[in-house]
């Protein structure tokens, strides 16, 4: 079982969203300087929460939600 993602992070990859349209997690995680399985996990956590959401453009992308 996976640790549950902090909050902090959580915060800053919906404040990254906020600056962009859409990003791969891959983009994410150099952008904050996280390792890609934690911001993995806290892109799937803000996902179950309705915060985020994912697009399909050829590869994954993810949103802020109604952004």
């Amino acid at each position: 079982m996976t640790e549950p993602a902090s909050e902090e992070l959580k915060a800053r990859v919906l404040e990254y969203l906020a600056k962009v349209d859409k990003a791969k997690s891959h983009d994410i995680a150099q952008a904050l300087k996280e390792k890609k399985a934690l911001v993995d996990a806290a892109v799937r956590e803000l996902a179950r929460e309705d915060r985020v959401e994912f697009l399909y453009i050829g590869t994954s992308y993810v949103k802020l939600k109604g952004k």
